[in-house]
């Protein structure tokens, strides 16, 4: 089995033929042109002889002797040995030649046609005559009255033409071989930098690269977004276009068009960024961002995105873990010393006191403070409230839910998200010993209505306007998480469902936050639904 010539042979070998190919032709066109040329300045030269030699007033008055002969052969001998011509022949109205190079033929008929010249115009193309073929021009000769009276033929050998033509081609050959020279050179250096740029790498081999980058950057569960120098998407791989919704076909578009405002300052940007929160849409991601470089240039910018989730399940699970151990152990302690007392009643005989004080113990140990869950009907809104009201009470606060709340099933992940975030962010605002009171109402046919009121400090003048936006917060920054993420979350589900939302300050006293979220159209699909983990992350904000 052959073996197929190297990439560097092929394309040298391309870059020959081309170039030899396009030499032959221009200079096939060249010689072309050139006897072209030659053949244009013959023809106008025996045109010019001719006109000459038929206006003189010499020959006009050798045409009326008896023997015009006599004075037309040398005439023409002289001419043609002057300007070069091969012949230059009179002849009479009957064709019968007054001059020729060969004195033998004068007298005798012309072996070409005098038919065009005698009926007065004049000829100029290419005859076999008795010198072989020969370029001529032939001109009537008229006497004073304007009538013909012969015809003066002035012509050059196509032979001549022919060797004019073969002393111009040697050197043109040899300009031809020269540039054929420095097209092969040129063609080799050409090859050797594109050798070079590709890193000696045949087509197969720069295949399998390709397919294996593709096969990498698709299967990877990171997001990974590359742009140009230009800041324009060069690549985008399937986890980043899943994490940031970007269209199918957007490579090659400016960044700007594409990407979420939030990751533009990243793009643009020269510094290296490491694991930085970003709220992208609804989508808390870990973001990386490092300029790209080859040669030692820079080429563009690289980001890596990673779904905050699945980048904390493990801690999630252990502090849940924590929390629960924690949680039992303190419940048990508090058991334990209540049995205690209860032990020591009995033993006192003292029925009535631990009575009472049984009586005591069950008396809001709800975890809702006695307030019924039973008109929420949604089992992921019943554990959110169960699972904020410990929290509040681990805080040293009182949630207490509104009578009237009432969820049917079926509300969706965006109203645990939107509830979750707004209790923890009242939670954190409220000093300890303070009371959030929480309202859900959830209605298919109404839409859904949320209230959360907190009895912290309120929403600062300077802020109030910018509450909403992603990284706005009114507390500090921690190690752990980011600020600023969990209502500009919320206001963007909101602003997805087309819903409204809206903070009610009162300076000193707190602030309550309203949603109004409307129903989805029967003929519409609901919102998309997202991963459960989200659920967690939302739990996990905190603005």
């Amino acid at each position: 089995m052959s073996r197929r010539p190297s990439l560097g042979v092929q394309l040298l070998l391309m870059q020959v033929t081309i170039v030899l190919v396009t030499l032959l032709s221009a200079g096939y066109l060249a010689v072309h042109l050139q006897g072209q040329q030659i053949r244009d300045t013959y023809a106008a030269r025996v045109l010019t002889i001719a006109r000459s030699l038929a206006d003189l007033p010499a020959v006009r008055e050798a045409y009326a002797t008896d023997d015009p002969a006599l004075i037309l052969q040398p005439l023409a001998e002289l001419v043609r040995q002057s300007a070069g011509a091969t012949f230059v022949v009179f002849t009479d109205i009957h064709g019968i030649r007054y001059s020729h190079p060969d004195e033998d033929q004068i007298g005798e008929r012309v072996s070409t046609d005098p038919g065009v010249a005698l009926a007065g115009h004049e000829y100029l193309g290419t005859q076999t005559g008795s010198l072989g073929p020969s370029l001529r021009a032939k001109v009537p000769v008229r006497d004073a009255t304007g009538g013909v009276v012969g015809v003066v033929s002035v012509g050059v050998l196509e032979s001549r033409l022919a060797g004019d033509l073969a002393n111009v081609v040697p050197s043109l050959a040899a300009w031809l071989a020269a540039a054929a020279l420095l097209g092969v050179l040129g063609a080799a250096l050409v090859t050797k930098l594109v050798r070079r740029r590709i890193f000696g790498l045949e087509p197969g081999q720069i295949r399998e690269l390709l397919q294996t980058r593709d096969a990498m950057l698709h299967s990877v569960r990171e997001g990974v977004v590359a742009l140009d120098v230009d800041g324009r998407l060069a690549l985008v791989n399937d986890e980043g276009v899943r994490l940031l919704g970007l269209p199918g076909a957007c490579a090659g578009r400016p960044a700007a068009e594409v990407l979420d405002p939030s990751l533009l300052p990243l793009v643009r940007g020269d510094d290296t960024v490491a694991d930085r929160l970003v709220l992208c849409g609804e989508r808390l991601l870990v973001v990386n961002s490092s300029a790209a470089q080859a040669g030692g240039r820079d080429v563009g910018r690289v980001l890596t995105l990673r779904d905050r989730t699945e980048l904390f399940d493990a801690l999630r699970a252990l502090d849940g873990q924590r929390s629960i151990t924690d949680a039992l152990r303190a419940q048990a302690h508090e058991f334990s010393n209540n049995m205690h007392v209860v032990s020591g009643l009995v033993e006192l005989q003292r029925y009535a006191e631990a009575l009472r004080f049984i009586e005591r113990l069950g008396v809001g140990t709800g975890l809702m403070h006695g307030v019924s869950l039973r008109a929420v009907d949604d089992a992921s809104i019943a554990a959110v409230l169960v699972t904020k009201s410990a929290l509040a009470r681990e805080r040293g606060l009182d949630l207490r839910l509104d009578p009237s709340t009432a969820v049917a099933d079926g509300a969706g992940d965006d109203l645990v998200t939107i509830l979750s975030n707004l209790v923890d962010n009242a939670i954190d605002a409220t000093a300890p010993g303070g009371v959030i009171d929480v309202l859900v109402r959830h209605r298919p046919d109404r839409g859904t209505d949320v209230s959360v009121r907190d009895e912290g400090a309120g929403v600062p003048v300077e802020v109030r306007d910018r509450i909403f936006d992603s990284g706005v917060s009114t507390k500090a920054p921690t190690d752990h998480h980011g600020r600023g993420i969990g209502l500009a979350l919320v206001a963007r589900i909101v602003s997805r469902r087309q819903g409204r939302v809206r903070v009610v300050n009162a300076t000193g006293s707190g602030s309550t936050f309203v949603v109004h979220l409307p129903p989805v159209p029967h003929n519409e699909a609901p919102p998309p639904a997202r991963p459960a983990a989200r659920d967690v992350v939302a739990d996990a904000v905190r603005p």
